[in-house]
């Protein structure tokens, strides 16, 4: 299982990108020339990434969570993960020891003005050894996804299976035509004007709820190498990539976003792309469309197919005939398809431990293996960072910390916490309070409270 792990972790210290399937017209090495051609390319290495920077030099890294549940975690004395953080890590921001304190990456001073209701946590964490930097893509977990499906389909029930698999065809038939187009453009055979395939694309969203997500990030990589906006040139000069950009574009993309983070829901048509653009950085507008059609239709294919598919080779109105053939055509497309599915099932709180945990346990060994104390999010290495809970070569140490009004976090309070790796109850996410409304279940023990939670994009 490692080496489907490695497939999905880009290591930010090789000048080459993981492998996409054959038959495209740009390789994923073309593209990745491409990034670091880009204004803010140059953040893309070690050297002049913080954080990236931070996880290799062996030294301590210093991370900042916030938490609704203080209390909760002082009462169990535990940390525990989420599924929407990097697979079962806690998710995090970096921070840099200075004289003065403890100062924010910018991600992390967004989240202290937008999460007024919540504490900070300070956590400390002494590797042994310099970590590789190597970030886990989301965006190519659906082999990851299909293999735990395959692995554990015993816990489901007849009706169960045979829901997933027919709901992951149908949603292909729905799309082919669209999903065909995506393929064409990826082999650089054009067959629509831009704005058809956008308000296409916008159609399909609702249809394959992953293209969301893969729209989201494409425009979000676009704004984050190509923005040269003051405020993104003052976070580059401190090695760090502008999130704000794409904070800024998913709560004005989505109404919603503020209760739940949902990129499913993340569409614009044309035209409404352009008013995104204009809103968050307007000096990006002119290329916005040609840009974002380009990729999506690259990073569909490789997210879609996997490394060791002919993109020429396949046509989703053929890989609709059944699921066995879904998955042979197109398996990463059948993981996500799957994986997406089984969360509108009404056992799902029940299956959540089976199949989530499974993940997490795996990508735990994986980053164990690899030393990787402290993940991060690989779409690009923008500081959404995680908390590896089950590693056991570093020390780690936690405190309560306050902001002072220069920004700055210290610590005040040190906490004596037990880092489980086990993903937190789904009833105390985000997740699933929106999708399973109703109270909480009591606890069956001091670790079964619902404790140290947190989410990203990186579903």
């Amino acid at each position: 299982m490692h080496a489907a792990w490695d497939s999905v972790h880009t290591d930010y210290t090789a000048r080459t990108a993981l492998p996409g399937p054959s038959g495209l017209a740009e390789s994923t090495d073309d593209w990745l020339t491409d990034h670091h051609g880009a204004p803010n390319g140059h953040l893309l290495a070690t050297d002049a990434n913080q954080m990236l920077s931070s996880l290799t030099s062996g030294q301590p890294i210093h991370l900042m969570h916030t938490t609704p549940y203080l209390d909760a975690i002082r009462s169990t004395g535990e940390l525990h993960g989420a599924a929407g953080c990097l697979v079962g890590a806690l998710y995090c921001a970096p921070l840099t020891a200075t004289a003065e304190g403890l100062r924010p990456h910018n991600l992390g001073s967004y989240l202290l003005r937008t999460k007024p209701d919540t504490r900070t946590l300070v956590f400390e964490v002494r590797p042994e050894a310099p970590a590789p930097a190597k970030g886990l893509d989301y965006l190519g977990l659906g082999g990851i996804h299909l293999d735990t499906y395959l692995g554990h389909r015993a816990f489901l029930t007849v009706g169960e299976d045979e829901h997933l698999r027919l709901s992951a065809v149908g949603r292909v038939r729905e799309t082919a035509g669209f999903l065909d187009l995506l393929l064409a453009d990826a082999r650089g055979q054009r067959t629509v004007s831009t704005t058809a395939f956008f308000n296409q694309l916008a159609a399909t969203v609702g249809h394959m709820p992953f293209l969301g997500y893969l729209y989201f990030e494409v425009l979000s990589e676009y704004l984050l190498l190509y923005s040269t906006s003051p405020e993104t040139k003052a976070y580059a000069l401190a090695g760090e990539m502008n999130n704000r950009l794409y904070k800024n574009l998913a709560f004005a993309a989505v109404k919603t976003m503020g209760r739940l983070f949902d990129l499913a829901l993340f569409n614009p048509d044309r035209t409404q792309l352009a008013e995104l653009i204009d809103r968050v950085d307007p000096a990006l507008g002119l290329g916005a469309d040609a840009y974002v059609r380009r990729r999506l239709a690259h990073r569909f294919a490789c997210a879609a197919l996997g490394p060791d598919r002919d993109a020429g080779a396949v046509s989703f109105r053929y890989a609709g005939a059944d699921f066995d053939t879904l998955a042979a055509m197109a398996p990463h497309l059948a993981g996500q398809l799957v994986f997406r599915e089984m969360r509108t099932l009404p056992r799902y709180p029940a299956l959540f431990p089976v199949f989530e945990q499974a993940k997490a346990t795996s990508v735990y060994a994986y980053w164990n293996s690899q030393d990787i104390a402290v993940p991060f999010n690989g779409v690009l290495p923008k500081g959404e960072i995680g908390l590896n809970l089950a590693f056991p070569r570093a020390a780690c140490t936690a405190w309560v910390a306050e902001t002072c009004e220069r920004g700055l976090l210290h610590p005040t309070e040190q906490l004596n916490l037990l880092p489980v790796p086990r993903l937190a109850d789904l009833r105390g996410t985000a997740l699933g309070r929106a999708a399973f409304p109703g109270p909480t279940p009591p606890p069956a023990g001091p670790s079964a409270s619902p404790v140290l939670v947190g989410a990203t994009s990186s579903a």
